[in-house]
C-alpha cells in the first residue's frame, strides 16, 4: 500500500500560471484547477460528516448511497489494507460525488480522517482500492514574552501561547526554579517552534532559548547540540541540569523491582509495587539521591518510618521502612544530594530489613532502576567558540 505525502498540505495550484490566446488575440488565463487528496476537488459535491456511536464503515457507505458492490468490497478488504474497525466515533469523514453520462450523482470517494495530518482514502470507482495520505509539520519560529500573574500554565494560555510551553519549560528549568514559588510579576521570554499543519497549530517543537526573571533575577537556558552533547545551558555552558545518585545507598542486592502487579509477601494480594526493595543489613545509611527539600517524615502504615524528598518541580523521591531518621531532619529542611537522611530498617509491613525506594516523575511513578539521569557536564572545550555563537544568536531571537 502505497503512502503519499502533501508537499505543501493542499496540493495547490496547477495551471496557474498557464495562458492562451484566444480567437481575438488576446490572452486568457487557464482556470485554476485545485487539488485535494489527489484528486481535483471542485469535480466533485463534497459532504462533510462525523461518525456517530455505534456507525460502522458499512452502514455509512449505505446511507450515503453506496451500491452493495462497493460496500462488499471495502468491507471485505484484507485488513492490511484498511482495518475498518479502526472507525471511531468524532473523527470525520467527507464523501465525493459526482455524475455519469446519464447525470445520476455517484458516490466515488470515502474520505476518513483519522488525525488532521492523516487521511484514508476509499476509491470506489472502477478498481477499488486504498491510498494513504499524510500532511507534513511545518515548523514556524516564534519568540514570545509573557508575565506571570498567578502560574506559567495561564500565562501560556491567556497570551494564547501553547500550553506545552509551560510543560516544557518546567522541565528545562526543573534544576534552577522552584516553580512552586512562582510570584506574580515572573516573566519569561523564549523562542521556540510552532508546528503546524497546513494553518492550525498542532504544538510545539524545540524550544531553543529562554529566559526566566525569577527571584528577582534573570536566568537564561540554551539547547546545544554537537557530537554527543544535546543539552540545555547557561551562558557559561553549565548545563541546567542536575544528575541523580544511581541509588540512596550501598546494597547487597535488589529484593524486589518495579511493577504493577507483585503479590505482596504480607498481605498475600497481588497490588502495585511502584518501588525498588534494596535489600541491606539494618542500620544502613540512606542518602537522598539529589539536592531537595523534605516534605514528609512520618510512620506510614505499611510504609513505615518514610520520608519524601520533593527535589524539584518535576521528581519526588520516597524512602521507606526505615528503622530511623537521621539527627536533625525535619519537614521543610533542604538537604544535599548524598546527605545522609535515615537508616535501613524493617519498620511497617515488612519481611526484613531493606529499603524500599520510590521515584515520582510529574506526579506519576516510575521505575527508578530506568530513571534516565540528566547530564550534568558543562560544554567540552572543543565545544566553546561554537556555544558562544549559538548563545550570541538565541539572545537576539529573545530580544
Amino acid at each position: 500500500m502505497k503512502k503519499y505525502i502533501y508537499i505543501l498540505g493542499v496540493l495547490a495550484v496547477i495551471f496557474a500560471s498557464c495562458a492562451k490566446t484566444n480567437t481575438n488575440g488576446q490572452r486568457t488565463q487557464e482556470p485554476v484547477v485545485r487539488y485535494e487528496y489527489g484528486l481535483p476537488i471542485d469535480s466533485f459535491r463534497i459532504d462533510t460528516c462525523v461518525v456517530k456511536d455505534g456507525e460502522t464503515l458499512g452502514g455509512m457507505l449505505n446511507r450515503l448511497g453506496a451500491t452493495r458492490q462497493q460496500i462488499n468490497g471495502i468491507t471485505l478488504m484484507p485488513r492490511t489494507e484498511f482495518d475498518v474497525r479502526s472507525i471511531r466515533p468524532g473523527k470525520t469523514y467527507y464523501a465525493f460525488f459526482q455524475k455519469d453520462t446519464a447525470g445520476v450523482e455517484q458516490l466515488c470517494y470515502y474520505i476518513y480522517k483519522p488525525s488532521i495530518r492523516e487521511a484514508v482514502v476509499l476509491h470506489l470507482t472502477d478498481s477499488m482500492h486504498v491510498e494513504r495520505f499524510e500532511k507534513p509539520i511545518t515548523h514556524q519560529p516564534r519568540s514570545a514574552e509573557v508575565v506571570i500573574e498567578s502560574s506559567l500554565w495561564n500565562a501560556m494560555v491567556s497570551n494564547d501561547l501553547p500550553a506545552e510551553l509551560a510543560l516544557e519549560l518546567s522541565d528545562i528549568y526543573a534544576w534552577t526554579i522552584d516553580f512552586f514559588g512562582l510570584q506574580k510579576g515572573d516573566s519569561i521570554r523564549v523562542y521556540y517552534d510552532e508546528q503546524y499543519v497546513d494553518s492550525v497549530r498542532i504544538g510545539i517543537g524545540r524550544i531553543y532559548a529562554a529566559n526566566f526573571y525569577h527571584a528577582r533575577i534573570w536566568q537564561e537556558a540554551f539547547w546545544f547540540e554537537e557530537g554527543q552533547i544535546h543539552n540545555y545551558f547557561d551562558a557559561e555552558g553549565n548545563s541546567l541540569r542536575k544528575a541523580f545518585l544511581k541509588a540512596p545507598l550501598n546494597y547487597k542486592r535488589i529484593s524486589s523491582k518495579f511493577t504493577y502487579a507483585r503479590k505482596h509477601p504480607i498481605y498475600k494480594v497481588v497490588r502495585p509495587h511502584t518501588g525498588v526493595d534494596y535489600a541491606a543489613p539494618a542500620g544502613t545509611p540512606v542518602v537522598s539521591i539529589g539536592d531537595g527539600v523534605v516534605t514528609m517524615k512520618q510512620y506510614k502504615g505499611g510504609g513505615g518510618h518514610t520520608i519524601k524528598i520533593r527535589h524539584n518541580s518535576t521528581y519526588t523521591t520516597a524512602y521507606l521502612h526505615l528503622s530511623k531518621y537521621a539527627k536533625g531532619l525535619a519537614v521543610g529542611k533542604h538537604v544535599r544530594q548524598g546527605e545522609v537522611i535515615g537508616y535501613v530498617g524493617s519498620s511497617g509491613a515488612s519481611t526484613g530489613p531493606h529499603l524500599d525506594f520510590r521515584v515520582w516523575k510529574n506526579g506519576s511513578p516510575i521505575d527508578p532502576l530506568k530513571m534516565q539521569s540528566p547530564p550534568a557536564e558543562p560544554i567540552p572545550a572543543q565545544y566553546r567558540d561554537t556555544f558562544a555563537t549559538v548563545v550570541a544568536d538565541y539572545r537576539g531571537k529573545l530580544q
